[in-house]
């Protein structure tokens, strides 16, 4: 029996959420193109091997600074201005990396807000698997330009993970200016020494992670949102690896054995998202089916509307119920992507019919096998 190593994770992973901080992307305001394209070959690499990538890439400000004059932008409202100069030039450099691969980039401009409520996260989760579903890279950026909380004290690493979480990823690649964890800043200590593998984060990794990056200059991050990243993705099931990403072809360089730090996971994103719904969803309301609905979830089905017979109580999208079968006991929680107003309209009809009732597309399933647990 082969033995699990951490770089077989990223081998097999089914979907991986790649992190590309400022100073990767910018050099002096301007974009490092050639990286750029390097970095565009290695995910052009991953697809042909079969996996999703989700590009989330921090350098909007740090391309747009400069156009805002000499000085280095400090006030919110100069931030969020050189986020809103830099955006496009961002992308546009993004495309041109992908144009010889026939790969289209789409942009995904997102907050914390938008992964951590749950109407939100329902139509940002649907829209990154529409757009994976079609052959695209999602690239996402955190909204600079209108999410103040984000510019003051949030970062891409989290944003990372967050989505890492939301999509149920495998692997979650941190490219940084650093190979990953080390017991001190081993641009001050040369003692210090590297960790490979981390299983359980404690808080005497964070006091190692305190002094790292700490001269930055582009980003907002460090090691220290690093960690807490690792720590949001190892709940979701999903491995982090910090990696150096400065040099051509940064995940080529890792499945090649370049030097990094996983943080491992021990749960499947599958298992870790069964526990959160389990754990976390209080019903606001609650949805009768029929038997034949209840055979259909219990052997792993979605909830369609033809098995759906009532919906009490009110609620809107996004809302967590309470799923019971004819008997009344409940027999799943889930997430509903339709109101309790839209279900009575639409309950026992076909998926295909939810247009002409309710005069818009609308999702196929009232409530997704992913967004659901059963009550065992």
């Amino acid at each position: 029996m082969t033995r699990e190593t951490p770089l077989s994770r990223l081998v097999s992973a089914k979907r991986i959420v790649v992190k590309v901080g400022s100073a990767l992307i910018a050099e002096a305001g301007s974009v490092r193109q050639t990286w750029l394209d390097q970095l565009a070959n290695d995910i052009a690499e991953r697809r042909a091997a079969g996996q999703e990538i989700i590009l989330v890439s921090s350098g909007a400000i740090a391309l747009g600074r400069n156009k805002l004059g000499p000085e280095r932008p400090r006030k919110l409202e100069e931030k969020q201005a050189a986020a809103a100069l830099g955006q496009p030039l961002l992308m546009a450099a993004l495309a041109h990396a992908f144009t010889p691969h026939e790969t289209p980039v789409a942009q995904a401009l997102l907050t914390l807000e938008d992964t951590e409520n749950r109407r939100r996260w329902l139509n940002a989760r649907a829209t990154l698997e529409t757009l994976l579903g079609a052959g695209g890279i999602p690239i996402i950026n955190e909204n600079d330009s209108v999410a103040t909380d984000e510019i003051r004290y949030g970062d891409n690493d989290r944003l990372a993970a967050r989505v890492a979480q939301m999509m149920s990823a495998d692997v979650l690649v941190l490219l940084s200016d650093i190979d990953g964890l080390y017991t001190a800043d081993p641009r001050t200590n040369p003692t210090a020494e590297h960790l490979p593998v981390i299983h359980n984060l404690t808080a005497q990794h964070d006091a190692m992670a305190s002094g790292s990056n700490a001269q930055a200059d582009l980003g907002s991050g460090g090691m220290t949102t690093k960690l807490t990243a690792a720590r949001i993705a190892q709940s979701a099931g999903c491995s982090t690896v910090i990696t150096q990403g400065s040099k051509d072809r940064p995940l080529r360089n890792l499945l090649d054995g370049a030097r990094a730090t996983w943080i491992l996971s021990t749960l499947t994103p599958d298992t870790a998202r069964q526990i959160w719904l389990k754990g976390h969803l209080t019903p606001e309301g609650s949805i009768s089916i029929d038997a034949g609905a209840a055979q259909a979830l219990m052997g792993g089905a979605s909830l369609l509307p033809v098995g759906v017979t009532a919906a009490h109580g009110e609620f809107a999208r996004g809302a967590a119920v309470a799923i019971k079968a004819p008997s009344g006991q409940t027999i799943a929680k889930g997430i509903s992507a339709y109101s309790s107003i839209d279900i009575a309209r639409i309950a026992g009809l076909q998926s295909d019919q939810i247009e002409q009732k309710l005069g818009y597309r609308g999702r196929p399933a009232i409530v997704h096998r992913n967004d659901l647990v059963l009550e065992r």
